[in-house]
């Protein structure tokens, strides 16, 4: 089957649903609405191979999908499949960093100097100005270390791109200048994230995957969620195959280098009903004391291309439907993947996955309007 015949087989699937709660159950799940059906179908138009979404509530999982989760076999999306929750990782940092400051180890209105002295230094920038709340909050006025050209070659796994994560830190700062006084705007940065994950590597003499693994990962049983290992470049099994363009065609992408995973910024690997309860339990207030959620929740503007986006927090976005609920979370994309979900007010969360991620504003649009849809659901 060619890629043509099998991605013309994922716009005719049929929408798939299940349910579980407390694991598997042979509890039928409330059929799907017409509008959210014409919602999934809709991003399948947008080339999208498969779409999955899940919602979590009362400690019971909703599974619906539609499309595949191989393009090459047709085979549907897994309820459990692995994905790489990208961006989503900057929560689990986030909340990393604020245990660390209710345990007296890190400040977050300290200079990122006094944790990791010369890396933030030369070429315009001064890590004496730029403190642990910037770079949680993506205020600190550093450019993207991912270059194009070196993501490009990770697609496909064409070759073996190490991943050294200060040296990666360095090399940026060297060769970009800063965009911005630290604290004057929001500028989206991985590489503030990836000067998070060695704060927190220096502070606690481990490493960021054990830290999210002891902290975060294990005391919430997250069974499927994982960091990485170095050189780890696919994904455990199950998993959702993940696509992007390459030289014009759609290409399985699923298996990456260490520098298309990245690090603190973007590396974990889970599942849509892991991430749900790691939300559910971070608003519920399991994971930080209420003054250092509040100091989480505090949110600074921001003008990014998210739909619905209100606000910036320390590693936590806040968002309003189209219905005018309000939602906590955050949102991620890397090569093959595209994540976004949160928690309303109620305590219920959705996580929307697709595996190709197309750059534009019309699927971006299409991606929150399915996710609202979602969330408002009564």
């Amino acid at each position: 089957m060619n890629p043509r015949q099998s991605f013309v087989l994922a716009i005719a699937a049929a929408l798939l649903t299940t349910t579980a709660a407390c694991g598997r159950s042979d509890e039928p799940a409330p059929a799907p609405s017409a509008e959210f059906t014409q919602a999934m179908d809709s991003l399948l138009r947008q080339q999208i191979p498969g779409v999955q979404v899940v919602s979590t509530a009362d400690g019971k999982d909703t599974f619906h999908a539609a499309g595949v989760g191989n393009v090459e076999t047709g085979a549907p999306i897994a309820e459990d499949a692995h994905i790489r929750i990208a961006s989503n990782t900057k929560s689990f940092v986030a909340t990393v960093v604020l245990q660390l400051v209710a345990e007296g180890k890190v400040g977050l209105d300290v200079p990122v100097e006094r944790y990791l002295p010369g890396v933030v230094a030369g070429n315009g920038y001064d890590g004496n100005r730029i403190t642990v709340r910037n770079l949680l909050q993506h205020t600190a006025g550093l450019p993207n270390y991912i270059d194009p050209e070196k993501m490009a070659k990770s697609l496909g796994n064409r070759y073996r791109q190490p991943f050294d994560t200060e040296q990666v830190v360095r090399e940026t700062l060297r060769e970009k200048a800063p965009l911005g006084a630290p604290g004057a705007k929001v500028e989206y940065s991985n590489t503030g994230y990836l000067l998070a994950g060695l704060v927190v590597e220096r502070v606690t003499g481990r490493s960021i995957g054990t830290e999210l693994s002891k902290r975060i990962i294990e005391p919430l049983g997250l069974a499927s969620t994982y960091y990485p290992a170095p050189g780890e470049s696919t994904l455990r099994a199950p998993h959702l195959h993940g696509y992007d363009m390459v030289d014009g065609k759609l290409t399985d992408v699923t298996e990456l280098d260490d520098y298309g995973i990245g690090g603190a910024d973007g590396a974990l690997v889970s599942t849509g009903a892991d991430l749900n309860k790691f939300f559910i339990a971070l608003l519920g207030g399991r994971l930080l004391t209420p003054p250092l959620l509040a100091e989480m929740k505090s949110t600074v503007p921001a003008d990014l291309p998210l739909p619905g986006l209100r606000g910036v927090g320390l590693g936590l976005f806040r968002y309003q439907t189209s219905c005018g609920s309000e939602f906590w979370g955050h949102s991620g994309g890397a090569p093959g993947f595209g994540t976004v979900g949160g928690v309303i007010p109620d305590g219920r969360a959705v996580t929307l996955t697709v595996n190709f991620l197309p750059p534009s504003e019309q699927v971006l649009t299409a991606i929150g309007a399915a996710r609202d849809i979602a969330l408002c659901a009564k």
